[in-house]
């Protein structure tokens, strides 16, 4: 039987040359074939605890364990480490460095010992995957910034990982294509590879994730499933991070009446939902009348 855990920290601490103290007494456990989001400010240390899950960094005290065994640090027990958890950077043109698409892509299977045609088949699937096969040939320098992120992407996953960990996936991409990227990462959730994820974007944590983490000066200060870590606001407030907006419009739809009092969507497609279900609602009665609930609601709700 497989551990329910696929990374776990215990007492993990670690300090920079210039003597700053990254991390500070760790303990972590992150459940296996889940999407598991990380926030907090700047110099939280989510970056530094990514590093340490792919042994890129080794503890100063504490230690790593993938799928229930000791991280050790010697170079074979690493290699085997990488193939199983791959990193994306937040700054794709860190990660690529060869001349075409094919060939950065390709770079990781090749040297992995495979045999060409099962290096190819892998290249193959991770450029359909991330949607880059017409890119195959392309200069590397010439992408743009969200199919340099795709690129970096399918570098990992013609690994094959178990886990893939990504620092700030979002970041610097316009809507449409950050809608892109998650839709990607869910694609492969579903296909059972474990994601790992930073992010500055609470909408995106809360609707996303089946588990957050919220780190603060280098600890993790508290932990949890979405809905209970952004209705607590006092934690909220240490963290410096503002509620989900789709929180507080629900919250807000509630007391007056609006939606029932269970528990809070996740997705717009719930928020709407929470309201269709509102049977007591005279807006809903409206709507068998031939109205559109939604706009009915939310009309009613933003004129007092």
């Amino acid at each position: 039987m497989r551990d329910k855990n696929v990374l776990e920290a215990k007492g993990l601490n670690f300090s920079y040359p210039d003597g700053t103290q990254a991390l500070i007494d760790i303990n972590l456990s992150i459940p296996r074939g889940k999407k598991t989001a990380f926030l907090g400010p700047n110099g939280a240390g989510k970056t530094t605890l990514f590093l340490h899950f792919n042994g890129i960094l080794k503890p100063e005290r504490g230690k790593i364990y993938f799928a229930g065994q000791e991280v050790c640090y010697h170079h074979t027990a690493l290699l085997e480490l990488r193939k199983k958890v791959g990193i994306v950077f937040q700054e794709p043109d860190t990660q690529l460095f060869s001349a075409s698409v094919r060939q950065e892509v390709s770079f990781g299977p090749l040297n992995l010992g495979l045999s060409r045609e099962e290096a190819e088949e892998r290249v193959n699937e991770a450029m359909e995957a991330t949607d880059i096969l017409d890119l195959r040939d392309r200069p590397t320098h010439f992408l743009s910034y969200g199919q340099k992120k795709r690129v970096a992407i399918a570098d990992i996953l013609a690994m094959q990982p178990q886990v893939l960990i990504c620092d700030e996936p979002t970041a610097w991409l316009d809507t449409r294509h950050a809608a892109r990227i998650m839709e990607l990462f869910h694609k492969i959730n579903r296909a059972g590879v474990t994601i790992i994820f930073s992010t500055h974007d609470v909408d995106l944590a809360y609707s996303w994730a089946d588990y957050i983490f919220i780190m603060k000066d280098g600890m993790v200060i508290g932990e949890g499933a979405p809905e209970r870590v952004f209705c607590d606001d006092r934690l909220l407030e240490e963290a410096e991070l503002e509620r989900p907006w789709l929180l507080d419009v629900y919250e807000e739809l509630k007391r007056r009446g609006f939606v029932a009092a269970n528990s809070p969507p996740r997705t717009r497609e719930e928020f709407f939902l929470s309201l269709a279900g509102k049977e007591s609602c005279s807006l809903a009665r409206e709507e068998r009348k031939g109205r559109s609930f939604k706009r009915e609601c939310l009309q009613g709700f933003l004129g007092g």
